[in-house]
């Protein structure tokens, strides 16, 4: 008796989320898919051991019923033991009703412990089919009145660039996505069966694959949202918008849309975290005299006094002037940093007044500001 590890064989952890899961099996069903590698018998064999493996951990209540028995097996449970396991799951009080897979299409391990009802899952809830042109028919699978619960459709993730100006006051963008949207008529099987009752249960005939989606299990969708962008978000913030990334036949199986927010460039304004930086350019006479000038913040120009003595590299602080509080992140600072600049264009009378000045400050004994530069060679 044959027993797989189908967490290995999608190559997932055994602690993988359903979307893990689902994205592992579309990546390797799309490389192993027959339509990809036509008469390629591993190929082949390796397409149906992926579906196989899907069709079990993909479901939530089959992924239960298994892993009962695959902790144990992780753990070092005998083969001897878990024989008797298996064996008495095919007794007549534990064996379930289900289809001949004539030997060939499910290892002894899936037919045997789930019985033929999970693959009857092939035409309703089984992992998406992708491209497949092939139908399937004589089949005659039994599937109880209640279906699987379908899989959440995949998430979405796009980014939005903003000028500075949205990030401080908010601001609603639209936006123009393209998505994998769940195939309506499928309910993203890839595959429409022909069914029969038979009692309180459904016989599959035949499948063949979705006209809608060719069977890839989903169809492209483009559409437009208008998103509303908080004020004080930072660069890199990740907006998560609730059922707005890939649909599902069912609203509450639409996957999210994570939007990451790219705050563009400034001119005058750079970020730095949640604060904001100006250069302030400020005449050599308004550092050593002091003054009150006018500065530019993202909403206005308000009044900045220099205090009289500033020096180059001194930075001068609004409080709460820079990105507004978001969340739990407060609000960030307006921050100045001096540069003193001199006069280039100096009229004769101009020149001789700054003369004077340097003179007094010489005769006055001004320390030399390039002393300790020299000192130090």
């Amino acid at each position: 008796m044959e027993f797989r590890d189908y967490y290995k064989t999608l190559g997932v952890d055994r602690k993988a989320s359903g979307a893990e899961i689902k994205s592992a099996y579309r990546k390797l069903a799309r490389k192993f898919h027959p339509d990809v590698n036509p008469n390629n018998k591993d190929a082949e064999a390796k397409f149906k051991q992926l579906n196989e493996a899907y069709q079990v951990i993909g479901d939530a209540d089959k992924r239960k019923k298994y892993d009962e028995l695959g902790a144990d097996w992780e753990h070092g449970v005998s083969q001897e033991e878990m024989m008797r396991r298996y064996a008495r799951q095919q007794s007549p009080a534990g064996a379930g009703a289900g289809a001949d897979f004539g030997g060939g299409d499910f290892s002894d391990f899936f037919s045997q412990f789930f019985g033929g009802g999970a693959a009857a899952g092939f035409g309703h809830s089984a992992g998406r089919r992708r491209g497949s042109s092939r139908g399937f028919s004589g089949f005659d699978f039994e599937t109880s009145g209640a279906g699987a619960e379908p899989a959440r459709a995949p998430d979405l993730r796009a980014e939005v660039r903003i000028p500075l100006v949205d990030a401080v006051k908010g601001a609603k963008r639209r936006l123009d996505l393209v998505a994998e949207d769940e195939c309506a008529t499928c309910r993203g099987s890839g595959m429409i069966a022909r069914e029969e009752k038979q009692g309180k249960a459904r016989v599959i005939r035949s499948a063949e694959p979705c006209p809608t989606c060719g069977g890839g299990g989903v169809v492209q969708a483009r559409r437009t949202l208008e998103v509303t962008i908080p004020a004080g978000v930072a660069d890199g913030t990740q907006l998560r918008l609730k059922g707005q990334g890939g649909r599902a036949p069912r609203p509450d199986q639409n996957g999210d849309l994570f939007l990451t927010v790219r705050i563009e460039p400034n001119p005058v304004f750079a970020l730095a975290g949640r604060d904001l930086r100006v250069d302030l350019p400020v005449w050599d006479y308004e550092a050593a005299l002091g003054a009150e000038i006018t500065v530019p913040t993202v909403d206005g120009r308000v009044s900045l006094k220099i205090p009289a003595a500033s020096q180059a590299g001194r930075v001068m602080r609004l409080r709460g002037r820079g990105l507004p509080a978001h969340g739990k992140e407060p609000a960030g600072d307006l921050l100045y940093e001096l540069k003193v600049l001199a006069p280039t264009d100096l009229s004769a009378k101009e020149r001789e007044l700054m003369q004077q000045l340097a003179d007094s400050l010489k005769a006055r004994g001004i320390a030399d500001p390039r002393a300790e530069l020299m000192a130090s060679k």
